[in-house]
């Protein structure tokens, strides 16, 4: 790997937020764009290298020995993924200053986003290719049973996560939301959201939008649904996304009935009418 395409990590003060938090084939997909006005920049670190190309660069590698966990940090966003479950874990907005921001401090929207996998299909877990550009992300694993792909966007909103799985069969993803966040149904749309309830900041130092998401299916069935944990059973080739913002309480009819190459062709690109924020959300059972 050359040394132009290894940058140091820019901010000491950046990482510290993120980690204070607890710390998203080929080209990366249209629906993994995210939303900001600052940008972003992804950098992730595999058993113990960091790749962080420069700017308008790329890093394109295959057949990597992945280690124990995997680290993705972005200027907006960032995650972990454990490579003994293939899940990902503390997935949280860094609250770094941004118009579309939705925090203003380090956050763990998801403390956890796991597939249910047996340990045939979790066996001889390697990284078949990975891409870091810029803001963007795709990680593509390879087991003995299939094939694993993680794909984010380093954006403070918008579509900026998914996991998808090629195992032949039908895969349970479960998601866990992090502290403080609940699924609530919301009152304009009728649809389930996730949030924390605290409304928009419009102005000062402080600002912010409202925190809102969705899970975002596609050939996937729900099985559970509880104030803080989701389950879904998604068809192999079919995957389970986070759409987080104005995006997550559009109107939309919802994603289609695809599983190759569906993801540019399913995305809004934010041409649906917005309802108003939520007041005071109820958690699901709650």
């Amino acid at each position: 790997m050359p040394s132009s395409l290894l940058r140091t990590v820019r901010s000491a003060a950046l990482v510290a937020a993120v980690v204070a938090g607890s710390l998203a084939l080929g080209s990366v997909p249209a629906n993994a764009s995210g939303k900001t006005s600052a940008g972003g920049d992804y950098r992730v670190t595999v058993a113990g290298t960091t790749y962080d190309p420069a700017p308008g660069k790329s890093v394109k590698l295959g057949g990597i020995a992945p280690g124990q966990r995997i680290q993705v940090r972005g200027v907006n966003n960032g995650f972990d993924v454990d490579v003994a479950t293939l899940g990902v874990y503390d997935y949280t907005l860094t609250g770094a200053p941004d118009t579309q921001r939705m925090v203003t401090r380090p956050t763990v929207v998801f403390a956890s986003k796991v597939p249910t996998l047996t340990a045939a299909q979790l066996a001889g877990a390697t990284i078949k290719s990975l891409e870091v550009k810029d803001d963007s992300v795709v990680l593509l694993f390879s087991t003995a049973a299939g094939k694993f792909k993680i794909q984010a966007k380093d954006g403070a909103q918008g579509g900026i996560f998914q996991m998808e799985s090629e195992f032949g069969a039908p895969v349970e993803f479960v998601h866990t939301l992090g502290s403080g966040l609940f699924y609530f149904v919301n009152q304009y749309t009728g649809k389930v959201n996730f949030g924390d309830g605290v409304d928009a900041v419009t102005s000062g130092g402080g600002a912010h939008q409202m925190l809102l998401g969705k899970d975002s299916p596609q050939v996937a069935t729900k099985t559970f649904q509880s104030g803080t944990v989701t389950k879904w059973l998604v068809t192999s080739g079919g995957r389970l996304g986070g759409v987080l913002g104005e995006d997550a309480i559009e109107l939309s009819a919802g994603a289609t009935n695809c599983t190759s190459q569906c993801q540019a062709q399913n995305r809004i690109r934010g041409s649906l009418p917005v309802p108003p924020n939520p007041v005071d959300p109820t958690p699901i059972g709650g």
